[in-house]
């Protein structure tokens, strides 16, 4: 059966055909403290001609045993095995110390999605303090120095990922109480570090590209007439 995919090496959104991919199913059937487990061996092959890269993906379900049969219960959760994050891959532009936060906070999201909060913080941090070249010290007064500058719901957001942020980054006052990070709450700050990036990086570098391309025009007008 087809089903759509996007590869996570070269980000092009396609169509997986019986030719792409391979899926195995293997079973736990022997009992333990954990239960009955089954999972399938996903491998997707990009058909991509310029990638064509491999990846392997592993999902975890549950295993019930009804009379005489052995039945695939709920989904517990999915493993990226190849590449083993879903961060995307950006290009050299982009600071090396912003990109390796953000592919950090991605490949420990499920794992501690706290930890993986407390990295998109740094990781806004270094954005601003690197593009707004605002160097204030302390986070909360640089996303103040940048309010007037953003769209005023961005500017909530990134105020959000500082308080979420927190939360991993310093120690609750009263240390009994405990404040989690849910996975998919984590993603979210996640997803809004690929926004800031698109906008803030990726935007500016294409419009100097077209700007450049603009003004290269000109100067060749320039010569031509020079040498009539």
């Amino acid at each position: 059966m087809a089903f759509n995919w996007t590869c996570p090496h070269c980000e092009t959104k396609t169509t997986i055909n019986s030719d792409d991919h391979t899926k195995d199913e293997s079973n736990l059937y022997k009992k333990n403290a954990d239960g009955l487990k089954s999972a399938d061996i996903l491998w997707i092959v990009c058909p991509n001609t310029e990638c064509n890269k491999l990846s392997l993906y592993l999902r975890l379900y549950e295993l019930n045993y009804v009379p005489q049969i052995y039945r695939r219960g709920n989904f517990i959760r999915e493993w990226n095995l190849l590449p083993n994050t879903k961060a995307k891959v950006y290009p050299d532009y982009i600071p090396i110390a912003i990109r390796q936060d953000y592919e950090e906070a991605y490949t420990i999201l499920e794992l501690s999605p706290k930890a993986s909060a407390t990295l998109s913080r740094r990781c806004l941090q270094g954005m601003i303090r690197d593009f707004w070249g605002v160097k204030q010290g302390r986070l909360v007064d640089e996303i103040n120095a940048i309010e007037e500058k953003v769209d005023p719901l961005i500017w909530k957001s990134i105020d959000a990922i500082r308080k979420v942020g927190n939360i991993g980054a310093h120690m609750e006052k009263d240390i009994n109480l405990i404040i989690d990070v849910e996975p998919k709450e984590a993603q979210l700050l996640i997803q809004l570090i690929e926004m800031l990036i698109e906008e803030w990086y990726i935007h500016r570098h294409e419009r100097e590209l077209k700007l450049n391309s603009i003004v290269g025009i000109a100067e060749t007008k320039d010569k031509a007439k020079k040498n009539e």
